[in-house]
This record gives C-alpha cells, sequence and structure tokens, in this order.
C-alpha cells in the first residue's frame, strides 16, 4: 500500500442513547388568582383537615368519633322528646352538656392545623407569593372556628327538625323553635370563636403536635379549679373570677345574654363577660398574628 494512502476510519457510533423529547411547555396565559383565592383554598383544605377529609383513614377516627358522639346526645334528646313531649334538653343546653368532647376536639385538631406545618418546616412554601403571613394564620382560625361551630350547628339542626315535628301547636310553635334554634347557633358561634381563637394561639406555640395538644387541655383545665377557689371569696371578686376560665366565661356570658341559669353567680356584671371576652379575643388574634410575623419562614 502506498505510503500517501491513509485508511478511512469509520465514525465512532452514537452510544449516548440522548433522544429529544418535546414534553409541551408552555407560558401561562390565564387569570392570576392571587392572594384571595389562596387564602379561601388554605382555608376550605384546612377545614376539610379538621375533619380528617382527603387524608388517610386514621386521622379520620378521632374527628368522627367525636361527631358520632355529639350526634348521638342530639338523637337520645329528640327520641326522648317525642316520646315524653317534654323537652330534656335545650339548644343553650346542648352546648353545656358536651363540653369535654368540644374541648378533647379543640386540643387534638388545633395542632392538627398548625403544628404539623410548623413541624415539616413547610411555611416557605405557604409565604411564598402571594399568600402573606396574616393570611396564613386568620385563615387556619377561620377554619378552626368553622370546625367548631359545625360540630355543634349540625347536631342542633337534627334537634330543629325532630323539635318542629314534635310540637302540636302549629305555624306559631314551629316559629317558637325555630328562634330557640337560631339562640342556641349563636351561643354556639360565641363559643367557637373564644375557644377557637385560644387553642389556634396556643398550638402554634410548638411543632410537636403532643405538646400543643397538652397545652391547650392544660390551659382549659387548670384554669377550672382557680377559678373555682377565687370563687369562694365572695364579693365582687367571686362574681367575675369566673371569667380566667374560657369554659366559665362563656357560660357566664350565656347566662346574661339569654338571662338563663347556668350555676355561674354573675350578680350584676355581666357587662364585664362580654367586655373581658370582646379584650380577649383581640387579644388572642394579635398575639397569633405576631407569632406568626416572627416565626422563621
Amino acid at each position: 500500500m502506498p505510503a500517501d494512502i491513509v485508511p478511512t476510519q469509520p465514525a465512532p457510533a452514537d452510544r449516548s442513547g440522548g433522544v429529544i423529547h418535546d414534553i409541551g411547555y408552555q407560558r401561562y396565559s390565564g387569570s392570576r388568582l392571587g392572594r384571595g383565592y389562596a387564602s379561601r383554598a388554605l382555608y376550605v383544605h384546612s377545614l376539610r383537615t379538621a375533619f380528617g377529609l382527603g387524608r388517610s383513614a386514621k386521622a379520620k377516627i378521632f374527628p368522627w368519633l367525636v361527631v358520632g358522639l355529639v350526634f348521638v346526645v342530639a338523637m337520645v334528646a329528640v327520641a326522648v322528646r317525642a316520646e315524653s313531649n317534654q323537652v330534656v334538653l335545650s339548644y343553650l343546653q346542648f352546648t353545656d352538656t358536651i363540653g369535654l368532647p368540644l374541648l378533647l376536639f379543640l386540643a387534638v385538631v388545633a395542632p392538627e392545623l398548625v403544628s404539623r406545618d410548623l413541624r415539616s418546616r413547610v411555611l416557605p412554601l405557604y409565604f411564598s407569593r402571594p399568600l402573606r403571613r396574616d393570611d396564613y394564620a386568620l385563615a387556619k382560625l377561620a377554619a378552626m372556628t368553622s370546625a367548631f361551630w359545625l360540630l355543634l350547628a349540625a347536631p342542633q339542626l337534627l334537634m330543629l327538625i325532630g323539635g318542629v315535628f314534635s310540637r302540636k301547636d302549629g305555624f306559631g310553635g314551629a316559629m317558637d323553635e325555630v328562634m330557640d334554634f337560631l339562640g342556641g347557633i349563636g351561643y354556639a358561634a360565641i363559643v367557637a370563636i373564644v375557644f377557637s381563637s385560644l387553642g389556634i394561639l396556643l398550638a402554634s406555640l410548638s411543632g410537636r403536635r403532643a405538646v400543643s395538644a397538652a397545652v391547650v387541655a392544660a390551659v382549659y383545665l387548670v384554669t377550672t379549679p382557680v377559678a373555682a377557689v377565687l370563687q369562694t371569696l365572695g364579693g365582687t371578686v367571686g362574681k367575675i373570677a369566673p371569667v380566667i376560665n374560657p369554659i366559665d366565661l362563656v357560660e357566664g356570658l350565656e347566662a346574661w345574654l339569654y338571662h338563663r341559669s347556668t350555676g355561674i353567680d354573675i350578680g350584676n356584671h355581666g357587662y364585664l363577660y362580654l367586655i373581658v371576652a370582646v379584650v380577649l379575643v383581640a387579644v388572642y388574634v394579635t398575639l397569633l398574628l405576631v407569632r406568626y410575623r416572627k416565626v422563621a419562614a
């Protein structure tokens, strides 16, 4: 072979196996839903979370156990009234009667709504635009309040249906029943606002759900005997002492607003219960907003 002739080498085969795929990336050209939509979506998601909706079967056990319990109480009241034609449990009494299940519901659900996000460190995802820190806190508070109120109002609606059909005094009696029902769910709203604002605030202090639940329960349980001891002092101090316990506070407010005996001797200081309730809710909400303005994101 002549020296000036060099054999041609075949080009090496492409062994990378690379393939270009068109996965259809496009620029978003739709409407920007913005801050309001994000807040509403977080509220709906949190409300569903309160009852375990959209979550595992295990997450549904406790909230629906409480729901079942309060409905059983309502159904028993309806059945007894239908048999005896006597009101054994009024709408106002219903809320006071199921106080322990309500406290357990608050102690479990409030940490579920806020402590999980703190522990999982997902707040930076929420606080990226357009949702703000205040929006997050208020959406969680609104969801807790709504869940708490629904837990009280839904069984009372069942009691209303049973009560209307049990009455034998015609349209006037049915309207009286509706007015009693409206008073009951109005009181339920007061309880939901007072309890939820404090519960969410306490739950937001820790990322551990067990710790948050214990703190929520402890505040309600520890202040009960303290208020009882102060009541023994008598006088003005004894009559306003119940305001330091949320349960006694709302029952004293109930006694003043609805002129009903609840076991809380408010004397002539009923207006103080209203003032204290409004001030405490304002303080709880303010502290909640401050908490989330300072929480690490």
